[in-house]
């Protein structure tokens, strides 16, 4: 029960935007307008945030025109020729090509497809004649825009969320490789690899996220203080994204160097610790929005030891881990906020005449 509360907590802007924008938008479809029962308003109102909340706002503009087209289709149709198989077969085909004929956007056309259907079976025109219910659906679409716009959800919070998990992986990839390359375990490295390679859907949820979270920061004013910790964000994830493949890599290499029995550098299990803490130390920054300047402390503290001395102390196998080592510090001193220049002067050079 606790677990569901917390659930219920954390989609509770959602569940108030619904209930705000249904009632709005019956209210001004109703008393302002004046349809009589105008059931597409609040429809489209609550349709129309499903869709803003969680993607692209043309996505939302597409589905408002979506569900005007298909209603309005299916109104002047059906009021003449009647409801049947051949009627609805006409109805869908005309709504489809209609939207195709105005934007070729998926959702577009399948909201007129789906709306017409609707208009032609449970809700035929002898209810509710003219261009009633397009408009009803119109308004609806628009309010519930408009709500998601000036009661929007913390642009942060899902960012921090799956920015948590997508952080978490990776400290605790780096973690159980750190951990089997110091006690030569084999059997531990395969996990490791095997949990690591699961990662990648988390890192494309943070990025809808992101991309989310950008949205309303743009169209909501009272979110617009949310811009500069939602561009750490956005600054921060495509390196995380190549720590994270960097450190599969890793792991890779790990585990069949310990299957060949190949000697450990003296240094690497620790340096694999560090850069483990220094994910941990970035995620806590991140997420209380401040600049990461102790994870960027402790990223370069990690690149400064990656030297050609590690590389001497492994066969084949080891010397990948050990660039990879590189190769990652470098990844996440770019997440915060260094260039590409900037960070790879953080490590020795691999050879004197560098």
């Amino acid at each position: 029960m606790s677990r569901r509360f917390r659930r219920l907590l954390r989609t509770g802007v959602p569940i108030v935007q619904c209930a705000v924008a249904a009632g709005l938008a019956w209210f001004l479809a109703h008393r302002v307008v004046g349809h009589a029962t105008p059931f597409f308003a609040p429809i489209a109102a609550v349709v129309s945030l499903g869709v803003s909340l969680g993607q692209r706002m043309r996505r939302a503009l597409e589905l408002v025109v979506g569900v005007s087209i298909g209603v309005g289709v299916g109104d002047l149709l059906i009021a003449y020729i009647g409801s049947g198989a051949w009627q609805i077969t006409l109805v869908v085909a005309l709504a489809m090509s209609t939207a195709v004929l105005l934007d070729s956007g998926g959702v577009i056309v399948l909201q007129a497809a789906s709306s017409s259907v609707l208009v032609a079976t449970l809700l035929p025109p002898a209810s509710a004649g003219g261009p009633n219910r397009m408009i009803d659906a119109a308004i609806g679409g628009l309010v519930g825009f408009a709500v998601a716009a000036l009661l929007p959800a913390n642009p942060l919070a899902v960012a921090h969320r799956n920015g948590r998990v997508v952080l978490g992986a990776l400290a605790d990839a780096l973690r159980g490789v750190a951990s089997a390359v110091a006690h030569a375990d084999v059997e531990a490295a395969a996990d490791v690899l095997a949990q690591a390679r699961k990662s990648q859907k988390s890192v494309e949820e943070l990025r809808v996220a992101l991309e989310g979270g950008r949205e309303i920061a743009r169209v909501a004013p009272i979110r617009w203080r949310r811009r500069r910790d939602l561009d750490r964000y956005e600054n921060a994830a495509p390196p995380i994204d190549r720590a994270l493949r960097n450190t599969r890599v890793l792991a890779r290499r790990a585990l069949a160097a310990l299957r060949d029995g190949e000697p450990v550098p003296r240094p690497l299990p620790g340096m694999l610790e560090e850069l483990a803490g220094t994910v941990v130390l970035l995620r806590d920054e991140l997420a209380s929005g401040t600049d990461p300047l102790q994870a960027r402390e402790a990223a370069r503290s990690v690149a400064r030891r990656s030297t050609v001395e590690m590389l001497a102390e492994g066969d084949f196998s080891m010397q990948v881990v050990v660039l990879q080592v590189r190769s990652i510090a470098v990844d996440l001193l770019q997440a915060t906020g260094l260039s590409r220049d900037e960070a790879n002067a953080a490590l020795p050079p691999l050879h004197p005449e560098d």
